[in-house]
């Protein structure tokens, strides 16, 4: 029976967006997520209880749906030191950041803050950490 469902089925593909495939592609795993909705001032968000537990030497932002204006990105590490790799563009929906090494070689990261701004009138944007 299983036979016959199977050679009756067709396959079907499901194509990443074009920021995870980049992602993926180069050997990231996905952490976590924030959505900003376009407001016209600066919201702080955090993505915490990171969905992979792990050490990683370099994280990515995936930027999602609508542009976002990125102010500041905080990452802090499992020994409590926070670091700010300089983060501070525009990013429309479908991209990335650079890969950001990590200070230090292999760290844990305990949380990823944001200072970021999603411009009014393009709807909510979804900004994702990833980490390898």
């Amino acid at each position: 029976l299983l036979a016959t469902v199977l050679a009756g089925s067709s396959a079907c593909v499901v194509s990443a967006r074009p920021g995870v495939a980049h992602a993926m592609r180069d050997g990231y795993a996905y952490l976590g997520e924030r959505w900003v909705h376009g407001t016209g001032q600066p919201v702080h968000e955090a993505v915490g209880h990171l969905g992979h537990d792990g050490a990683f030497s370099s994280v990515m932002l995936v930027v999602e749906n609508a542009p976002v204006q990125m102010d500041d990105v905080a990452i802090t590490f499992g020994n409590g030191q926070v670091w700010h790799p300089g983060t501070r563009l525009v990013f429309g929906p479908g991209s990335t950041t650079r890969q950001i090494a990590l200070p230090g070689g292999v760290r844990h990261v305990r949380r990823v803050d944001f200072v970021m701004n999603n411009l009014p009138g393009n709807g909510a944007a979804k900004v994702e950490v990833w980490g390898r």
